[in-house]
């Protein structure tokens, strides 16, 4: 199955090889369409002239990194803020991970441990961490014992809840369509 996410064939290609945009993409879904969130690894890697690396990011000079994803178009709504969160999770990458993002879910024992490793990232918490556990389940065929059980509601099949149920554009309209409906029951 190929990523969808950004709906832009050189974004969704690059969420596709690189462990690291996928984890940016998914930091930067909030407050901003699904789209542009996951675009934004692509519009970085862009503007630096190459793919993105955990090593980089984390040494890059913190202003400069921040000027990199105001420039128009704007990575983010709020770049400077989502460009220390984004330097956070690279820094953090490089310490626990040795700069290989992937090593999150390849070493993970089961789908308790994979989520911990998740929520335990900087910028993710307990919805984003189960959110990506079911991207990985569904999309990736990251699957460890129990992941779904991990991933709670987001791991049911078909439920359309969030980026882990996007696929294609019909499937981003119902994901849209039941978090409307969510918010009009609230």
């Amino acid at each position: 199955m190929r990523i969808q996410l950004a709906q832009r064939t050189e974004a969704d290609d690059l969420l596709d090889r690189s462990p690291l945009a996928l984890l940016v993409g998914m930091l930067l879904d909030q407050q901003i369409p699904m789209e542009w969130a996951f675009t934004g690894p692509y519009t970085i890697s862009e503007r630096l002239g190459h793919d993105l690396t955990a090593e980089e990011i984390a040494s890059y000079d913190p202003e400069k990194f921040a000027e990199l994803l105001a420039e128009k178009p704007a990575v983010h709504r709020y770049p400077k803020s989502m460009a220390g969160r984004v330097q956070q999770l690279a820094a953090y990458l490089v310490e626990h991970y040795g700069g290989r993002p992937e090593q999150i879910w390849s070493d993970a024992k089961d789908g308790k441990d994979l989520f911990k490793r998740l929520q335990d990232l900087p910028g993710y918490g307990k919805q984003k961490a189960q959110i990506f556990v079911a991207l990985l389940g569904k999309q990736l065929g990251v699957q460890p014992p129990g992941w779904r059980e991990a991933a709670g509601a987001y791991g049911d099949e078909g439920s359309f809840r969030s980026v882990a149920d996007v696929v294609d554009a019909g499937s981003l309209i119902k994901v849209r369509e039941t978090k409307q409906a969510a918010k009009k029951a609230k």
